[in-house]
């Protein structure tokens, strides 16, 4: 068994990682887990909820340091270093803000240690107004791949994984066979996507400076938030319906944004002053101070069109768009501090649209609302808080074998094979993300039956780089729009969580 550690331990360690190393210890998988973290930001015991009822992890503080640092300072490697050494470290999870997650990682790898690492890849202060700071997220990526391939020389065992769960999920595994199907059958590629993702935490206006978490005070917003998800999808499935000599290999990029001095138009003081009787005791900033204060802020919504090429001609049109500042079920005037993570309001409206040319349309919904603790007679059904579905026509005309239209809901999706039930849920998700980095490390799974390798998160990178690039270009008064190489990257194997939806049909 493997002893872990998880180097930032907040509301999305407490509530992600931490369960699934305790569920991993159950399965025999997982040995000893500590945490480190930054000293303020938290106890030297933890507690969090497991499968099996609330557990503690112990943690080790340290000092708090610049994020722009290529390397750990020394006082802190040393240490994690004496952390490694006195419990036997075999793996560590990088759940930090982002802008520190290369720097931990270079040091696991240059230990020879495994790393689950938490997305963003990487990003940086001030990205979404300084073209340098957004070209270096990029950089940053191609550093880290580099390091990993020297790693991989010294140690050949090492593994790095990304835990972009919707690769694990069982509905975009089947949008993806759908189009590497009609790939296979006609050559035509994925020639649209439009994808929209809404994760609404009604931030009020004196929030925007007080309340950090998933805040847009260093520069960056949404895209680096959950918005990494779907500049990681989206090429993973147009990668099913690239053929021999429709390889893409370039990107245009152009983003549109919001910042906080917009949501002050759109919402501001004097308008909460009405909607939120005690807002005026709460709130310390007049509107002229907000704007101020957040003017060089990161987004708070993103809308981003890409034009995918190849030898110059637009292969597909795309579209990501994110927004924060959307549906929520947020009622009160004092936020969740004991949850921010998912307990401020935060409910997911997410839906992908994808073409094939004249051959295929896919539609995916997911459209929720949050439990109210009143019993639903169906979770799964649209606006309730387990709400999915996919929608799948083809032009039967052209192929009479063809079924012109498809649909499939909660229990479509949801796949079972002699060891295990496959829920088409996020959480199932994330937990069989970490399930399969665990087999690996017990020696379970091979290289080549991961799904979420390091190596094969370049173009997602690129896509996130590209939006905080044309954020930028912008700012400084250039060019909107950013053009980026967006080269083939490796294709996943056959992995046993699609071979498991296979065999259930």
């Amino acid at each position: 068994m493997k002893n872990f550690m998880v180097v930032g331990v907040g509301p999305h360690a407490r509530r992600t990682h931490l369960p699934a190393l305790a569920a991993g210890q159950a399965a025999g998988l997982v040995g000893s887990v500590c945490g480190v973290d930054l000293l303020g930001a938290t106890d030297v015991l933890v507690s969090y909820d497991a499968d099996d009822g609330p557990r503690s992890l112990p943690v080790t503080l340290i000092e708090p340091f610049d994020s722009r640092l290529r390397a750990l300072p020394e006082a802190v490697r040393r240490a994690l270093d004496a952390v490694v050494d006195r419990r036997g470290i075999d793996a560590v999870v990088v759940s930090t803000e982002p802008a520190f997650h290369m720097v931990y990682t270079r040091w696991a790898l240059e230990r020879g240690l495994s790393v689950l690492l938490d997305k963003p890849l990487s990003v940086h202060a001030g990205c979404s107004v300084n073209p340098e700071k957004a070209e270096a997220i990029l950089t940053d990526v191609d550093e880290i791949l580099e390091c990993y391939r020297q790693a991989r020389q010294r140690f050949p065992q090492v593994m790095v994984t990304v835990q972009s769960q919707r690769r694990y999920h069982p509905a975009f595994w089947r949008v993806r066979q759908c189009i590497a199907e009609i790939a296979a059958e006609t050559n035509c590629p994925v020639t649209s996507i439009q994808s929209f993702h809404s994760d609404g935490q009604w931030r009020l206006p004196h929030e925007l400076v007080d309340l950090s978490y998933h805040g847009f005070n260093r520069g960056y917003g949404k895209a680096a938030h959950s918005g990494y998800h779907f500049f990681d999808i989206v090429p993973w499935l147009l990668a099913a319906g690239e053929t021999s000599g429709k390889e893409l290999d370039t990107v245009d990029v152009h983003a549109q944004v919001t910042r906080p001095d917009d949501l002050l138009a759109q919402l501001g003081v004097q308008d909460h002053d009405h909607l939120f009787p005690g807002f005026a005791a709460r709130n310390a900033y007049t509107e002229t101070e907000l704007r101020a204060a957040t003017r060089s802020f990161g987004e708070v919504d993103a809308f981003i069109s890409m034009a995918y090429k190849r030898d110059g001609r637009t292969m597909a049109l795309g579209s990501i768009n994110l927004v924060h500042n959307g549906f929520s079920q947020r009622g009160s005037l004092t936020p969740a501090h004991a949850s921010l993570y998912k307990g401020n309001g935060r409910v997911r409206h997410e839906t992908h649209t994808i073409m094939q040319g004249p051959f295929q349309a896919i539609h995916f919904h997911s459209l929720q609302t949050l439990n109210d603790g009143t019993p639903s007679a169906n979770p799964h059904a649209l606006g309730n808080e387990r709400h999915i579905e996919v929608h799948v026509f083809r032009n039967s005309k052209f192929r009479p074998r063809w079924v012109k239209y498809a649909g499939l809901d909660f229990g479509a999706l949801t796949t079972a094979s002699d060891s295990e039930v496959v829920l088409p849920t996020q959480e199932s998700s994330r937990r069989r993300a970490t399930q399969e980095f665990l087999e690996y490390l017990d020696g379970r799974r091979t290289r080549e039956e991961m799904s979420s390798e390091l190596t094969s998160h370049r173009r997602g990178a690129t896509l996130m780089a590209g939006a905080y690039l044309s954020m930028a270009q912008q700012w400084t008064g250039a060019s909107p729009v950013a053009t980026l190489d967006f080269g083939a990257a490796p294709e996943p194997a056959t992995v046993p969580v699609r071979g498991r939806l296979e065999a259930a049909r």
